[in-house]
């Protein structure tokens, strides 16, 4: 009777993602392990009800109303998952990761003060694609054509569209959009990038992409396509480069919010922190199977080669 009594006066976390359990076990531990440093550890003094949407975003307005008829102490909302979620409820606290601007998107008021029953930790995202066009271009100079593949379904695709569209602009470049939300999806855009010739590819972040590093890192060397993503995973998958923050990192960070929230403190007054830090990291190994000779200058800003 006493275990069945500490088992059920367990708090209780609700963890929606759009992505796939999968994909994301490296990101679901630093969440757990940001809980872990504020005292809260799954199993012993914590339950987590995971939802994963598996990239079918038209699933997470149910999947969010299906974790807040559990009552949780929190609610935990990757990215896309994050407006369904806050749709969903205006009572239960709910801490997000997202890589567009939480003010615009409506889930905060501000960042300092985030007001109602929503805050989270924000990333430098959309932000950071025109430095990633302007990093291929100086990679692969020779490209006048660069490929962004973007997934249709997130909620930041046409910002990132506009930003990377004005960048190009700007770099004297024209870019081939190329939609994709599913893995087969991924595939026949890499097909159509080769066979139009596009020197380079951008890929925007997203949380399924990020699931797919290593299936866009293996066909960026089959199609001898130079790409760029966001995030270190892809380049330890055998992709060329990435250049944006740890995800992982952004996770432990939305764990120690979530601990704090569960200590007592209210969502309404956890200020949004931005991370702003970003690293680069170069796999020379793909390199020289794509034929890329990356310039010194370059080489030397890199956080991180892969030899």
């Amino acid at each position: 009777m006493i275990a069945r009594g500490q088992q059920q006066s367990m708090p209780l976390v609700a963890y929606l993602s759009s992505a796939s359990r999968g994909g994301y076990e490296e990101f679901t531990s630093a969440l757990l392990k940001g809980l872990a440093e504020t005292g809260f550890i799954e199993g012993q003094n914590l339950k987590v009800e995971y939802r994963f949407a598996e990239g079918r975003y038209e699933q997470l307005p149910g999947l969010a109303a299906e974790l807040t008829a559990l009552r949780p102490a929190v609610l935990f909302a990757n990215g896309p998952a994050a407006p369904p979620a806050k749709a969903a409820t205006a009572t239960i606290p709910i801490v997000f990761t997202t890589g567009f601007d939480p003010i615009a998107l409506g889930l905060v008021s501000s960042l300092a003060r985030p007001g109602g029953n929503v805050t989270g930790v924000s990333i430098m995202n959309v932000e950071l694609a025109p430095k990633r066009l302007e990093l291929m271009r100086e990679m692969i100079p020779a490209a006048k054509t660069v490929g962004v593949l973007v997934n249709p379904d997130n909620p930041n695709n046409e910002t990132l569209r506009k930003e990377v569209q004005n960048a190009a602009g700007a770099l004297g470049l024209d870019i081939q959009i190329q939609k994709a939300r599913t893995v087969s999806d991924i595939a026949t855009a890499f097909e159509s990038l080769s066979s139009q010739g596009v020197g380079a590819l951008v890929v925007g972040t997203d949380p399924f992409f990020t699931t797919q590093s290593r299936q866009l890192a293996e066909l960026s060397l089959q199609q001898a396509i130079p790409t760029i993503f966001q995030y270190r995973e892809f380049v330890t998958a055998g992709g060329l480069v990435s250049y944006g923050p740890s995800l992982a990192d952004v996770y432990r960070q939305a764990g120690i919010s979530i601990g704090r929230i569960l200590k007592g403190e209210k969502p309404s007054d956890l200020p949004v922190p931005q991370v702003t830090k970003v690293e680069m990291m170069v796999n020379l190994k793909s390199a020289k199977t794509l034929g890329v000779s990356i310039p010194l200058p370059l080489l030397g800003r890199a956080d991180e080669v892969i030899e």
